[in-house]
């Protein structure tokens, strides 16, 4: 698998994972997720790929997008409270659910932590949803930990 930085071309294959992505966040969380959706328009996907500070990454096998990881560059600086650090932000990390177990999602990870280590970042962050806990298996098992915690009260 070769990975590299995601191309215009590469939207349609993108497509299909964000809607995989996001019935997983829709089956789980109806009642925030709107069920067949998906989280960027073709428009707005490539003004992202466009943006230096937030790379996509694709994962590429026999000439498809196998995966990617959406990021983003955040940085806190001259802040009262918090470190001047460069962080890199895993917005979404997501494997075309056919090819799973075959170590996609790790090489991506992988490549997302060198990626942010030569451009200076502090550390990788990401958030995973309660309702996925498979992804939280598999990030725990990329030796992420726990940074924080959101709770909510639905009301």
């Amino acid at each position: 698998m070769q990975i590299r930085r995601a191309l215009p071309s590469d939207i349609a294959d993108i497509d299909k994972l964000l809607y995989q992505v996001h019935k997983v966040h829709s089956d789980g969380r109806p009642d925030i997720f709107r069920p067949g959706n998906k989280k960027y328009t073709d428009e707005e996907l490539l003004e992202i790929i466009a943006d230096e500070k937030r790379p996509i990454f694709a994962g590429i096998l026999e000439g498809h997008v196998a995966g990617y990881a959406f990021c983003v560059f955040q940085e806190h600086v001259g802040e009262r409270s918090l470190s001047d650090i460069r962080t890199l932000y895993i917005d979404d990390l997501c494997v075309d659910e056919q090819l799973r177990g075959q170590h996609i999602g790790r090489a991506l990870y992988e490549y997302v932590l060198a990626f942010a280590k030569e451009a200076g970042c502090y550390n990788v962050t990401l958030n995973v949803w309660a309702c996925n806990p498979a992804a939280m298996r598999f990030y725990e098992s990329c030796g992420l930990c726990v940074q924080k915690v959101g709770m909510e009260k639905i009301l």
